[in-house]
C-alpha cells in the first residue's frame, strides 16, 4: 500500500511540474539571459606575471661575517651574517607594504588608471579613463564621494585597489617566486610588474647601502676610540667587510631578485569565464524554478 502511494506521489509531482512547465522554463530563461547579460557587462581581465629567483649572498663573505658574528655583537654592530635568507623574506614583505605600495604608485604615476580605468580599446592599444572619476582635460579628480572624503583617491584607498591586482607565490621546493599583476590593459599589466621587480630590487638596494655605510661608519668611530690593537684588527676585518658588501651592493642590479622569464603581453585573458558564469547561471535559475514548482505543489495539496 506504502509503495502504492509513493508511486502515486510521483506520478501527481511529475504532473504538476509538467503543469508548471511554463512557469520553469521563465523562470529558468530569465536566470539564463541575465547570467549572459552579467558575463558580457563584466571586463575583460589580463594576467602578466614573471618568474623571480631569490639572489643569495657569496658564500664566501657569508662565512667571513659568520667568523666575526659574536665579536660584532659584542661591540654592538650587525654585520648581517644571515641576511642572504632575511633579505627574501624582507623583499616580499616590503613588496605587500603601505610605504612600497604608495611610493611605487607615485613614483610610477598610475594613480589614474589604477582608479579610474573604464575599459582598454583594443584597436588602439590604450586604455579608456571613466569621465565621472577623472577629468583627463583638466586632470583633475571629479568623481562622487561622500561628505567628508576626499575626492581625490587617498594613499589608504590606492592601496587597497593595487593590492587587488598584484599577488605573488612563492615555491616551497624551490624558492622561486612567480610575480603577477592583473588589469583590463594588457599592457600595463605587463609593464606594471616589470616596474615592480625593478623597483624592489632597488628599495631593498637602497636601504641595504644606507645600513651598510652606517657600520661603516660607526665601525670607524670604534676604531678612534681603541688603542688595543687586537680590537683595532677586529674592527678593520669588519670595515673590510661592510666595505665588500657596500661595493657589490652598488654594482648588483638584480639586488634581490633574478629575473628568470621576464613578463610579456598577455594576449589572452585570464577572466572572467563568461561559459562558466553564464552554464552557472542557468543551472541556478533551474534549481530555483523547480523550487518555487515545489512549494506551489505542496501549497495546491493542501
Amino acid at each position: 500500500m506504502q509503495k502504492k502511494e509513493i508511486e502515486i506521489d510521483i506520478k501527481e509531482l511529475f504532473s504538476s511540474l509538467l503543469q508548471q512547465k511554463w512557469l520553469i522554463t521563465i523562470i529558468t530563461g530569465t536566470f539564463a539571459i541575465s547570467s549572459v547579460l552579467f558575463a558580457l557587462s563584466k571586463p575583460n581581465i589580463y594576467k602578466a606575471e614573471v618568474l623571480l629567483a631569490p639572489v643569495a649572498e657569496e658564500s664566501q663573505m657569508s662565512g667571513a661575517a659568520s667568523q666575526l658574528g659574536g665579536i660584532a655583537a659584542m661591540a654592538g654592530i650587525n654585520i648581517g651574517a644571515t641576511q642572504g635568507a632575511s633579505r627574501l623574506d624582507l623583499a616580499l614583505e616590503t613588496l605587500k607594504s603601505r610605504t612600497f605600495t604608495n611610493s611605487f604608485i607615485e613614483q610610477r604615476d598610475i594613480l589614474v588608471p589604477l582608479m579610474a580605468m573604464d575599459k582598454w580599446d583594443k584597436s588602439s592599444g590604450n586604455y579608456v579613463i571613466e569621465p565621472s572619476l577623472y577629468d583627463e582635460k583638466t586632470k583633475s579628480w571629479v568623481r562622487t564621494v561622500e561628505e567628508g572624503k576626499s575626492v581625490t583617491p587617498t594613499p589608504w584607498e590606492a592601496y587597497k585597489e593595487f593590492a587587488k591586482v598584484m599577488s605573488y607565490e612563492k615555491d616551497a621546493a624551490n624558492g622561486f617566486i612567480r610575480l603577477t599583476v592583473e588589469s583590463q590593459s594588457p599592457i600595463l599589466a605587463q609593464q606594471w610588474v616589470t616596474w615592480l621587480v625593478d623597483d624592489i630590487n632597488q628599495w631593498i638596494k637602497r636601504e641595504d647601502i644606507k645600513e651598510f655605510e652606517a657600520n661603516i661608519s660607526y665601525i670607524q668611530d670604534k676604531l678612534r676610540e681603541t688603542n688595543i690593537s687586537e680590537m683595532q684588527k677586529v674592527f678593520y676585518q669588519l670595515i673590510e667587510e661592510q666595505t665588500k658588501k657596500l661595493m657589490l651592493a652598488e654594482v648588483q642590479e638584480e639586488y634581490v631578485f633574478k629575473t628568470i622569464d621576464p613578463a610579456v603581453i598577455p594576449e589572452e585573458k585570464s577572466e572572467p569565464s563568461r561559459a562558466l558564469i553564464c552554464i552557472l547561471g542557468t543551472f541556478l535559475g533551474g534549481f530555483f524554478a523547480l523550487f518555487i514548482a515545489l512549494v506551489r505543489h505542496i501549497l495546491l495539496r493542501k
